[in-house]
């Protein structure tokens, strides 16, 4: 007969209907059907058969099987009605005496298996203890052995009290694994003690404590007693020592407000519960050390078992980041059912995921690497977040300071409608210089009759006029300049719907998966509303699309009235001011509300990725208003929007190739600064002599010729001594930016580009205000007040700007370290603050541009030097 174990136990007589009670497993009674007759009564009473005289009924049982096959084939050649008829009113116990055998089989099998494939030849002592919480237990496990410890504990349906399991090995037995299963009601919770946790690179770190928090299903009933079991067992013939201990969680439940300190490892994880409170419906969960290592991960869980607490397994349900000293994450009520949520703090085994050193690598792909002490100290606390009323203000406040600038430009509009229009005479204008009385000596050139036509002489005369530049017919220039804006029209659709749809898959990615690593939020000051994850930022870049239509419409309302005076032949329309050509400030207009939508969708999922998202037509505007500038004294000159286009096309490669391939890479920055160099080089010799010179194969020979007679033969100064004093300041500028460039090689390469672009515009602006007021021209009230208010804001929003509340530069962690609270109506933080400076002052920018030479509206072209 076949030998049972402990585990499946021998069948003992009495009790019962049938007179015998048969305990197959220990732990497998279920297996038993509850309510047996027939067949099913007969394959039972069959299999105990077996279980005690296996061979003989084997044997019994193939008898039968070869002889009902027999019989079975004879029967086939019967008439089918006799079949019939047979079948009918057949009483034979054969077939039913094989189908009994057969199911006694199938049930020994599943017998068999549910005790284990142990059960034959091998004896195993289980041991079950009533245990108690706060009591250490030492005990020995061995493959012989298996202990169970008993606990139970009251479950109220109001108050939830955590459970943890403690275990500890001594180091000298890391070579044998001990498991422990934790039964619950409803979860099953097994680990093994050494726990091995992998790294990159597949290292193992063993860790021989090992702390964790039990699953704690929820009750309907008022209050229940619960059970669980710990069951400690190993495969190690030898004997492993081990310390059990398992305690109740006091402050499992976070409290509103309230900050809560403790402690976790890779292999101690810790997680607590909360609640909302009533009349809450969105709160911000934050987690704060003062120890930046060792890297932690923290997780806003569901209320479901099990929960997910392991480097390894955390990023399998809810939202998780990693964090270093900070991390915050608002919860949402409707996210939860339950209206409740696990808090889930996870220390990671390494911490190249926060920016830390990774030491060495593996020598060998099995060894068991010892990660020292990476204990870190943390406290938690929840605290509600804005209400809906917050919104609103935020919302409202918002629009209030725009639309007040709507208001104020009425006001401006009727005052200056109601003043009447002066007039100055030609004589007015003073000039600084006696060379610049007149735009043209008589001197200055000959008496030849294609003086007023070659524009190889009037463009290279020493001193010139607008009127030496604004010989071309105006509509053609109308037309060549109102490409500006078609084009930057066209290149916004085409640019801004992809952007629009690759920000809104990562709002998706970042929703599904739940990792908020992916997105460099500010997320101390990040409000949700819907899908999108920090509301606040993108509602801060509506002043650049208010304030850039607002630009449009008073550029149109300038364009209309020039119209009308060309309608009625007004003679300072005509000959006076500078050649108004309203094409270029279509496309600024343009690009100030491109710029506030594309930086909207930049924050919708900050990241290096998408950065240039928010600074390409940032590069746009700043090559716009240099052109601007460049225009307003060179109409005949100055470049097609074909050409801007493709050189601002370049700009923007260059700046995706930077933040691709520029990080550290010293071959891209040498390529970059001699490109950076010789473009500073060719631009300006392009502005010195009008565009007047050509680059072939004579170009060398030209300038030593040039050297040779204007340096060496005799020492003449330059010719254009405005021009080259702007032309030496911007190159001094131009080089040491890419000496800077060169030497430290920023990571933020899409900034460094934007600093040059600025820098070279604020160098030229400055340059073209001094030239104006020494050319004896007077800056208008309006443009005034629009300079001195905007610099002014300049200066502020470039101070939040530089405050800094993330940066992609690094890793996500390191980046929450910079995050900060909100600082107004406790829904914007700084960077919403630089979003509603900056566009006002680029608003104001625009209307510096547009409004500054209006002192020259009365004056002859013939009498406004060009500079």
């Amino acid at each position: 007969s076949l030998r049972r174990t402990s585990v499946c136990l021998l069948p003992e007589r009495g009790g019962g209907a049938s007179g015998t009670d048969f305990s197959y497993c220990k732990h497998s009674e279920s297996l038993r059907p509850p309510d047996e007759d027939g067949t099913v009564k007969l394959a039972r009473v069959l299999s105990e058969y077996l279980l005690l005289n296996g061979v003989e009924f084997l044997l019994v049982l193939l008898v039968g099987i070869s002889f009902q096959l027999r019989k079975t084939v004879s029967d086939k050649m019967v008439l089918r009605s006799c079949w019939k008829s047979r079948h009918k009113n057949s009483s034979r116990p054969a077939p039913r005496l094989i189908r009994a055998g057969l199911a006694a089989l199938f049930w020994l099998c599943v017998t068999q298996l549910a005790c284990g494939s142990g059960a034959v030849g091998e004896t195993k002592n289980v041991v079950q203890k009533d245990a108690e919480f706060d009591v250490t237990y030492n005990d020995t496990v061995t493959s012989e052995n298996q202990t169970i410890y008993a606990f139970n504990h009251t479950v109220s349906r109001n108050k939830t009290e955590g459970v943890r399991v403690r275990v500890d090995v001594s180091p000298q037995n890391l070579e044998s694994t001990i498991l422990f299963v934790v039964r619950q009601k409803q979860a099953v919770l097994s680990f093994q003690v050494p726990l091995i946790l992998r790294g990159l690179y597949q290292r193992k770190y063993p860790y021989n404590h090992v702390g964790r928090t039990l699953c704690q299903p929820p009750t309907r009933a008022a209050s229940e007693t619960q059970y669980f079991f710990v069951d400690v067992s190993t495969l190690s013939a030898q004997g492993t020592n081990y310390q059990l201990r398992v305690s109740r969680v006091e402050s499992f439940t976070l409290q509103t407000d309230k900050k809560f300190t403790f402690t976790a490892s890779p292999s101690q994880p810790q997680y607590f519960k909360y609640v909302f409170p009533d009349g809450v419906d969105t709160v911000i969960v934050k987690v704060n050390s003062d120890m930046n290592f060792p890297c932690s991960v923290m997780s806003i869980q569901d209320i479901q078992c099990p929960v997910y607490d392991l480097d390894n397994n955390v990023a399998f349900l809810g939202m998780y980041q990693t964090m270093t000293k900070k991390g915050a994450i608002t919860v949402q009520r409707k996210d939860f059912p339950r209206n409740s949520f696990y808090v889930v703090v996870v220390v990671k085994t390494e911490d190249e995921a926060c920016g830390g050193p990774l030491h060495f690598y593996p020598l060998r792909p099995d060894e068991l690497i010892d990660a020292g002490n990476r204990t870190k100290v943390l406290d938690v606390v929840v605290s509600p977040a804005i209400n809906s009323e917050v919104y609103v203000m935020g919302m409202l406040f918002c629009l209030g300071i725009f639309l007040s600038f709507y208001l104020l430009t009425l006001l401006v509009a009727c005052c200056l409608s109601s003043l009447p229009p002066t007039e100055r005479s030609l004589d007015s204008v003073g000039r600084s210089r006696h060379e610049s009385l007149s735009s043209v000596e008589e001197d200055d050139y000959d008496t030849l009759e294609d003086i007023n036509s070659d524009k190889n002489i009037v463009r290279t005369k020493k001193f010139l006029c607008v009127s030496d530049l604004a010989r071309k017919d105006k509509r053609v220039l109308s037309k060549k300049y109102q490409i500006y804006f078609w084009n930057i029209a066209t290149i916004a659709v085409f640019y801004a719907l992809p952007v629009i749809q690759l920000v809104i898959t990562y709002q998706t990615v970042v929703n599904v998966t739940g990792n908020q690593d992916i997105c460099y939020y500010n997320f101390l000051c990040a409000h949700p509303l819907g899908a999108l994850s920090a509301f606040n930022n993108i509602l801060s870049n509506l002043g650049y699309v208010m304030l850039g239509l607002l630009f449009l419409l008073i550029v149109l309302k300038r364009d209309i009235v020039h119209n009308r005076a060309l309608v009625r032949n007004d003679l300072n329309a005509l000959e006076c001011g500078i050649p108004k050509h309203f094409g270029l400030f279509y496309a600024m207009g343009t690009a100030l509300m491109m710029e506030g939508l594309l930086s909207a969708c930049y924050h919708v999922c900050p990241n290096y990725t998408n950065f240039q998202f928010d600074t390409s037509f940032m590069y746009m505007i700043a090559g716009l208003c240099m052109l601007k500038l460049y225009q307003k004294r060179h109409p005949d000159i100055n470049a097609s929007a074909y050409t801007a286009y493709a050189c601002l096309a370049a700009v923007i490669f260059f700046s995706v190739l930077g933040v691709v391939f520029g990080k550290g890479n010293m071959a891209f920055w040498i390529v970059f600064s001699v490109i950076h160099i010789l473009a500073t080089l060719l631009l300006s010799t392009q502005l010195y002599y009008m565009g007047r010179w050509r680059l072939n194969a004579g170009i060398l020979r030209r300038m030593l010729h040039i050297i040779y007679t204007d340096c060496i033969r005799q020492c003449s100064g330059p010719m254009y001594i405005d021009r080259m004093v702007l032309l030496v300041m911007g190159n001094i500028v131009n080089w040491s930016l890419a000496a800077y460039g060169l030497i430290e090689r920023p990571n933020d390469f899409a900034s460094y580009l934007l600093a040059i672009a600025i820098c070279n515009l604020l160098l030229y602006f400055a340059f073209y205000i001094i030239m104006k007021l020494r050319s004896g021209e007077r800056i208008k009230c309006l443009p005034l007040v629009c300079i001195l208010f905007t610099a002014v804001v300049w200066g502020f929003a470039l101070y939040f700007f530089f405050q800094g509340l993330s940066t992609w530069q690094k890793t996500p962690a390191e980046s929450r370290e910079h995050n900060r609270d909100c600082i107004l109506l406790f829904f914007f933080d700084d960077h919403d603050i630089w979003h509603f400076l900056s566009s006002i002052a680029m608003f104001g920018s625009f209307l510096v541009l547009l409004t500054m030479d209006d002192d020259l509206d009365t004056v002859q072209r013939d009498k406004i030097y060009v500079f």
